[in-house]
């Protein structure tokens, strides 16, 4: 049992952590739990950062969130955040963390979102796991097209059984792909009109299959060769898939719950929701591979050490993260990291800039 806290610093910390928490996000030491307001550096191998306090933080009576899933930056620098808050599905927010923008209430399962086209032309996929759709907007929230459960591929038997979580465009030919990671684990690939070309996975153990297949991205890093990189979160991993989906190979992340892979300049960045185990509650932290796969940062987590080649477990780092849970990371021209988070208190999304 803990010692006796005094009436006068229980109110102190009290009034602390209420003035704070919506504030800017929490470095709770793991032996106190009591706030430390400091920036601390997180980060390993010249990826190192420092929370930006107060970043984005709105008035939750006018502009609440509940989850804060996913993270795009469009063609003017504009950030936009989807939670599945109906008051305000939307938050477009400028670099500096003001808020510019708000649109739709109609999202209850607002989950995955993807940034698409060029210019004038970009458009959002949204995936709403309780809609059982992929719903494609303007940047004004105007619906364009909506992807229902895949009925043609035979393998669901109603709409319910859908529960996509992600979206990857390949902006070639503007195909489509979805991941149904809460639902029945399949890829779904269509082309950009809404027609369904291929599926492949489901559940299971085997390498072309998943145990939620949460997020997806088209690498294209190597531009002769461009893959897809699938998230197979339960597994502790990402595969590799030709964009026929053809399965190519697997980056082993062992204890890391990664949610979506993101491409940014030569690197892989991730946001893991949990660590060591899907039911650890608070165990999150942030995944950084280099243009060879290797983990080489996990700022809010261990440092990573490779062992024979391998990546040896990863687990939150107790005495100095900020994070709880999170979710996606957007990473900006500056490479500041910016944080979306699930079950994190209604927390607004927390913004790394980078030190080192």
């Amino acid at each position: 049992m803990a010692p006796p806290v005094s009436r006068r610093l229980f109110i102190k910390q009290t009034a602390l952590v209420g003035a704070t928490s919506m504030a800017v996000p929490t470095l709770l030491s793991a032996k106190s739990g009591i706030y430390n307001p400091e920036p601390t550096v997180i980060g390993h191998n010249g990826f190192q950062y420092r929370v930006v306090p107060g970043w984005g933080v709105l008035d939750a009576g006018k502009n609440p969130v509940n989850d804060c899933h996913e993270m795009v930056q469009d063609a003017k620098g504009r950030i936009i955040l989807l939670t599945n808050e109906t008051k305000n599905n939307i938050l477009i927010y400028d670099k500096s963390g003001k808020l510019l923008e708000t649109w739709g209430h109609s999202y209850p399962g607002g989950h995955g979102l993807t940034l698409g086209g060029e210019g004038n032309d970009q458009y959002l996929l949204i995936c709403d796991t309780d809609r059982h759709q992929v719903i494609k907007t303007d940047l004004k929230g105007r619906e364009l097209m909506k992807l229902d459960y895949p009925k043609e591929t035979g393998k669901y038997d109603y709409p319910s059984q859908y529960k996509p979580t992600e979206t990857a465009i390949n902006p070639a030919n503007g195909d489509i792909y979805v991941v149904d990671g809460y639902g029945l684990n399949y890829v779904t690939q269509y082309d950009k009109t809404g027609k369904i070309i291929r599926y492949w996975g489901g559940k299971g153990e085997g390498n072309d299959t998943f145990d939620c297949c949460h997020g997806i991205v088209v690498d294209r890093r190597v531009a002769a060769n461009p893959t897809l990189l699938i998230t197979d979160r339960r597994h502790n991993a990402l595969k590799r898939f030709t964009l026929d989906g053809k399965y190519v190979s697997t980056i082993a992340l062992p204890g890391s719950y990664i949610c979506r892979p993101v491409i940014h300049g030569d690197n892989i960045y991730g946001a893991v929701f949990r660590s060591t185990s899907d039911a650890y509650p608070d165990s999150g932290y942030i995944q950084i591979l280099d243009k060879n796969d290797r983990v080489i940062s996990t700022p809010g987590g261990s440092a990573p050490i490779y062992q024979d080649n391998k990546l040896a477990e990863q687990r939150k780092d107790l005495k100095n993260s900020p994070f709880l849970h999170p979710h996606d990371v957007l990473v900006d021209e500056d490479d500041s990291v910016y944080v979306a988070q699930w079950a994190s208190k209604k927390t607004y999304p927390i913004k790394l800039a980078r030190v080192a």
